[in-house]
């Protein structure tokens, strides 16, 4: 039984993950689910969580070995994100006011 959970956590890439993960969390914040069960999706979700570190983890070292110099050496070079446009503060203040429900992204 053992090998089993390891053939699926190879199967699962980083976007099937990320699914299931929000899938586990849209159950666990229902509260319609037992403790028990709480328990077995928090388990699951916090194994998830390792595949999708694992997955970030690796492909940022593949990005750091594809990055070369001119001369051919590996070099890395911190992710530099661009900049969002910036809204006009009156924009903002609006949805802040029209906008009761909570957002975490």
């Amino acid at each position: 039984m053992s090998s089993k959970p390891k053939q699926r956590e190879t199967a699962l890439n980083f976007e099937s993950a990320i699914d299931r993960l929000e899938a586990i969390v849209e159950q666990m914040e229902s509260g319609k689910l037992p403790l028990e069960d709480l328990i077995v999706r928090y388990e699951e979700g916090m194994n998830l969580v390792k595949i999708c570190q694992e997955r970030l983890a690796n492909a940022q070292q593949k990005i750091e070995i594809i990055a070369r110099n001119s001369a051919g050496k590996a070099i890395v070079k911190d992710f530099e994100a661009t900049p969002e446009p910036a809204a006009p503060a009156n924009a903002v203040a609006e949805t802040e006011n029209t906008n009761d429900e909570i957002k975490l992204f």
